[in-house]
């Protein structure tokens, strides 16, 4: 095969950067200047601003935005703690009546993968799990993975299932990840955790085959009571338990 048919074939089958050829000592220009915009992307996707105005009518519940105890974007990247726990004038705005699952929207480190696959995403789990109380949906801001754990307590959730922004690659800046967690509390370890990531049509998951996996995995952890290592996607996950 050819030096070229052979690029062609790989480029069709990965973003990663592959055979792109040399320019004396250096990258060829294009090639360069695509590192450079991709390189810029991720950038821009760490440090974009979550706006959940509009999510409620995206998908047609209600929506609580919370925060966490990080200020502003500058602290959220420099002091990761902070990120996972809630402000603490914001749990008063989260029902405490208890659900089967908690649904939590936040920006991690990739609002732009929040804003264009989250909604569309949650409308797929919604739909997906017919008899089940969900509770509002909470839009989390300057958040890590393990703000799921406040929120789903203090809402008396069975399970909190989190879709939140991942780190951008230079290939994937818009990449979303969902964190699923059995009776989230403050201190669960993330190895009590399952996750679904590369969520990002159609590069990456679709909505419907992300969402299929997830409410598996939720219907397995409800029948199992437990979440992470011990449940793996990919075998006997109900086991004689809800169908």
């Amino acid at each position: 095969m050819a030096d070229r048919d052979l690029s062609k074939v790989l480029s069709d089958l990965t973003p990663a950067r592959l055979r792109l050829g040399r320019a004396g000592a250096a990258l060829p220009t294009g090639a360069a200047l695509a590192f450079q915009l991709d390189h810029a992307r991720a950038r821009d996707a760490v440090n974009a601003v979550f706006e959940p105005d509009g999510l409620a009518e995206a998908i047609g519940r209600e929506v609580i935005v919370v925060r966490s105890q990080a200020a502003d974007r500058e602290e959220y990247l420099r002091r990761p703690n902070l990120g996972r726990r809630l402000h603490p004038d914001d749990g008063a705005m989260l029902p405490t009546d208890g659900c089967d699952l908690a649904i939590v929207i936040a920006d991690g480190l990739s609002a732009a993968a929040v804003h264009g696959h989250a909604a569309s995403l949650a409308l797929a789990i919604i739909g997906r799990l017919e008899g089940w109380r969900i509770g509002p949906v909470i839009a989390t801001q300057q958040a890590r993975v393990a703000i799921g754990d406040p929120v789903g307590e203090i809402m008396k959730a069975e399970l909190v299932c989190v879709l939140i922004g991942e780190r951008p690659g230079l290939s994937s800046p818009d990449s979303l990840g969902a964190y699923l967690t059995w009776q989230p509390r403050t201190g669960r370890k993330d190895s009590e955790r399952n996750c679904v990531s590369n969520i990002r049509p159609p590069h990456g998951l679709s909505y419907d085959d992300a969402a299929d996996t997830i409410v598996r995995l939720l219907k397995a952890a409800r029948a199992r009571q437990i979440t992470g290592v011990a449940l793996k996607d990919g075998e006997d996950l109900i086991g004689g338990g809800e169908q």
